[in-house]
């Protein structure tokens, strides 16, 4: 028979274990005693001074591209007119994919084009009601034609962005946003900039002041029409 005394001292190195050799406590966590380990390698610490960023990824209200979903869709996007001509890319237009700025000479004739048919029409009008071998009438003749191109360039603009003019010379109008063609309000709108400051004033003087105002601009080299109707003038091989 057994003389053990469950209730004695037990004997050294046998029964309880020692306190270094602790069965791990439940749920992952450390012996109670025990210092807290390093943190894994790969699992950022937790606390005030733990990273939360993305490494390079889209920050709050941004897109994946870049830019803030909050940017204007009125404007051109970002990085774009950054030269004459250029536009972001060599050649390039305002916007991704459009073809570069119209060249002056191009826009010149084309007014000129556009001016002497849309005169020609109105001096044929008038021509039975007045006498234009004394000069007589020719004012009346001049506002004519500037009432008929006021028309005549707003309704053909607002098609495909070109004149008779423009399409002699390969330019077109386009909206400064999205290259489409003019909207109605934009190709009334520029129309009536061009033509009623010259019929309330000087018109010679008014057509200068506004030329010379898109040969200065920069990089859209938009006149003072352009810019009230915020178009641009491209090339185009149509």
């Amino acid at each position: 028979m057994s003389t053990h005394d469950p209730s004695g001292p037990q004997p050294e190195g046998g029964g309880q274990p020692s306190s270094d050799k602790q069965p791990p406590a439940p749920g992952g966590g450390t012996p109670e005693g025990e210092p807290p380990g390093p943190t894994p390698s790969g699992t950022p610490a937790e606390g005030p001074g733990a990273y939360q960023g993305s490494y390079g990824g889209p920050t709050p209200g941004q897109n994946p591209y870049g830019q803030p979903h909050d940017q204007p869709h009125d404007q051109p996007p970002p990085g774009y007119g950054t030269g004459p001509g250029t536009y972001g890319t060599p050649g390039g237009g305002p916007v991704p994919g459009m073809p570069p700025i119209g060249t002056w000479p191009k826009r010149i004739t084309a007014r000129l084009l556009d001016y002497v048919l849309v005169q020609a029409v109105a001096v044929i009008i008038v021509s039975p009601f007045v006498d234009l071998s004394t000069r007589q009438g020719t004012t009346e003749a001049f506002w004519l034609g500037c009432a008929i191109y006021l028309v005549y360039e707003a309704l053909m603009l607002s098609r495909d962005g070109q004149t008779l003019g423009k399409k002699a010379m390969k330019i077109r109008v386009a909206m400064l946003i999205d290259g489409n063609s003019p909207t109605q309000a934009a190709a009334w709108t520029r129309a009536a900039v061009f033509i009623l400051p010259a019929v309330l004033c000087c018109a010679a003087l008014w057509w200068v002041v506004d030329g010379l105002f898109g040969v200065f601009d920069k990089p859209y080299q938009q006149c003072i029409h352009d810019k009230a109707a915020k178009t641009v003038v491209v090339t185009t091989e149509i």
